[in-house]
């Protein structure tokens, strides 16, 4: 319904405006309080849905984007005059922080494979509601926001929480077996991550275009067959060859947690958790191959074509009226061509930088251009995990509360396990400007840092590679001009107005 305003104009008290719109204003008054209270004798709790925004942003986001980007390019200057000396140090520190308990892992990976399970059947016979029903609450935002998040401080957690190891570990037992432990089909060297990429692309078709992710019975679906499918895939390619190249979750969280700060070392028998430099282990690891580099970079381009493909920019251009949202259904195939169109123009972005680099710092394997971009595109993680952690803040505070109340009562049988089943879930910090200005700041600093420690973790690798400050500054040139544009485009997006 649409309601037309009338527009008064020439309205002025000294040609006795005031005096005749009055008895107006007074009935508007008084319809508008019997309104009110009509409304608030039938109040009941309001559901609400978590969201990139609250509002359009009206802080001068001018401001932040250009002081973000000033920032990651005084941090490359700053690089270049630090000695190179220090950085070779850097990559040597570590600091041992306390022991680490030992943890069985096809026992974490059997009680993985339970809580599974336990979701698999609330999404199937719980409340359809996807804000009250456990499944999608844990999968898309414990899970895929909050356990990634999780990885990226304290390394890869995954082999222990996998749901895989420990059902093929008790299917051995059972059968006196082998099975899974040695192939009985040889992956092909030449696939590379590639089955690890078609699934991960997967995964984000399903999150971004599908019609509804969020609809618990068709979640537990496509979570079972995905379980299935590589349970499958680990007898026939061999458990641990699948996991390295294949499964895209096992390949995401260990790209996630090569650049923890936090991580375990195995030291006499035990182990134990340390702080080392943040990516250190790939600064003086060799390149990745090309297919494991355009993994990485796909998992940026996803997160990034999330955020993109609901702004008023993308729908404008596809000739959809932001303000009359069709729904995902009118933009599937166009939302699809425009996750691969992301996907290609970040690889070619990239490469291309990556090349230029080479020529201006003189690469004496110039040719190499697969090995320098698998070395570089490292730097890349930090701010796949900086657009993940921005991106994704709203939905894991609102659907977090969420998520709160529905454990508690993971079948919808009026339980209170946990006595957090009557938790009213509030959004209110996402209407308040204040605290808006605040939340916009916090994603602004973890959009920002994210592109510092790619610039930072770049330069490492150059220096590793040259020896030197100045071959290193001469080969990130394009590189970090590049991050210089991402930051304002990734700040852009977290304030441009959305729809969806």
């Amino acid at each position: 319904m649409r309601i037309s305003v009338p527009w008064y104009t020439g309205f002025s008290a000294a040609r006795g405006g005031i005096p005749s719109i009055l008895p107006v204003l007074q009935k508007g008054a008084a319809l508008a309080s019997g309104s009110v209270a009509i409304a608030v004798s039938f109040a009941c709790p309001a559901f609400a849905h978590g969201s990139e925004r609250g509002f359009v942003m009206l802080l001068p986001t001018g401001y932040y984007r250009t002081g973000g980007a000033l920032a990651v390019a005084a941090s490359f200057v700053t690089l270049a005059i630090v000695p190179a000396a220090w950085f070779k140090a850097l990559t040597r520190v570590e600091l041992t922080c306390a022991r680490l308990p030992c943890v069985p892992r096809n026992g974490a990976s059997l009680f993985s494979f339970a809580l599974l399970a336990v979701l698999f059947a609330a999404g199937l016979f719980a409340t359809p509601d996807p804000l009250e029903n456990l499944l999608p609450l844990t999968i898309w935002t414990v899970f895929w926001v909050g356990f990634t998040l999780l990885q990226a401080l304290f390394g890869n957690l995954w082999p222990w929480l996998n749901p895989w190891t420990g059902p093929l570990a008790a299917l051995r037992t059972m059968t006196g077996s082998h099975l899974a432990r040695t192939a009985l089909v040889t992956l092909p060297k030449t696939a590379g991550h590639l089955p690890a990429s078609l699934m991960f692309l997967l995964i984000a078709w399903y999150e971004l275009v599908s019609l509804a992710p969020d609809n618990p019975p068709e979640l537990a679906v496509a979570a079972a067959i995905y379980w299935l499918f590589n349970l499958v895939a680990m007898i026939v390619f061999g458990q641990g060859e699948w996991m390295r190249r294949g499964e895209a979750l096992s390949v995401f969280f260990r790209f996630v947690g090569m650049v923890a700060p936090f991580s375990g070392r195995r030291r006499r028998g035990r182990r134990w958790l340390v702080l080392t430099w943040p990516g250190r282990r790939s600064v003086t690891g060799g390149p990745l191959s090309i297919s494991a580099t355009l993994f990485v970079l796909l998992t940026l381009a996803t997160v990034s074509f999330d955020g993109f493909s609901k702004t008023f920019t993308w729908l404008g251009s596809m000739g959809v009226n932001p303000l009359e949202f069709p729904g995902r259904s009118a933009m599937m195939t166009v939302n699809m061509f425009g996750l691969l169109a992301a996907f290609t123009a970040l690889v070619v972005v990239f490469y291309l930088a990556v090349y230029l680099g080479n020529r201006a710092a003189a690469w004496p394997h110039r040719a190499a251009l697969a090995a320098s971009a698998g070395l570089f595109v490292v730097s890349i993680i930090p701010i796949s995990i900086a657009f993940h952690a921005a991106h994704y803040l709203t939905v894991l505070l609102v659907n977090g509360q969420y998520f709160a109340a529905a454990i508690s009562d993971p079948f919808s049988l009026g339980w209170n396990l946990f006595g957090t089943a009557h938790l009213h879930p509030t959004t209110s910090f996402l209407t308040n400007l204040e605290r808006v200005s605040i939340l916009w700041t916090v994603q602004t600093v973890i959009v920002v840092a994210g592109h510092i420690a790619g610039i930072t973790l770049a330069h490492m690798v150059a220096i590793e590679q040259f020896g030197t400050t100045k071959g290193a500054v001469r080969s990130q040139l394009f590189l970090a001009a590049g991050m210089v544009f991402y930051t304002v485009f990734g700040l852009w997006l977290l304030s441009t107005p959305v729809a969806g």
